[in-house]
């Protein structure tokens, strides 16, 4: 279900098919994979714009709300108050996994080991509306 994601490459500011940055790799997965709304592109956010990066998070997080790890969560990696990476959370044989895109390419991780790599993580997902529970 992942195979064409882990094959990708990564280009800053990418947003595929082929090339994706963290984001990217995030905003399409959840969108094609789990039917969640595309979010906004922010494609000329690089990483060298870690202040422009975190703005876009934030405004895309206050439209959602923090939970625990869930399938299609999006996972925040914080650094202090600015936020450096972001990945989503998927299913893979029953279990959470992170799938992220570094400059390194693209891996799925199991969840604890996914973690276990960064201090601070934060997962959000999508408000659900009373119309639509």
């Amino acid at each position: 279900m992942f195979d064409k994601y882990l094959e990708a490459t990564y280009e800053d500011g990418g947003r595929g098919p082929a090339c994706f940055d963290c984001w990217g790799m995030t905003r399409l997965v959840r969108h094609q994979v789990y039917g969640l709304p595309l979010l906004p592109s922010w494609g000329y956010v690089r990483n060298t714009m870690p202040k422009e990066f975190t703005r876009a998070v934030n405004i895309e997080s206050s439209a959602m709300e923090r939970c625990e790890p869930e399938v299609g969560a999006i996972a925040c990696i914080w650094r202090g108050e600015i936020c450096i990476h972001v990945a989503l959370i998927v299913e893979v044989e029953g279990r959470l996994h992170g799938l992220e895109m570094k400059p390194s390419g693209a891996t799925i991780k199991p969840l604890r080991r996914f973690q276990d790599q960064y201090l601070k993580v934060s997962y959000h997902r999508d408000r659900i509306l009373p119309e639509q529970a």
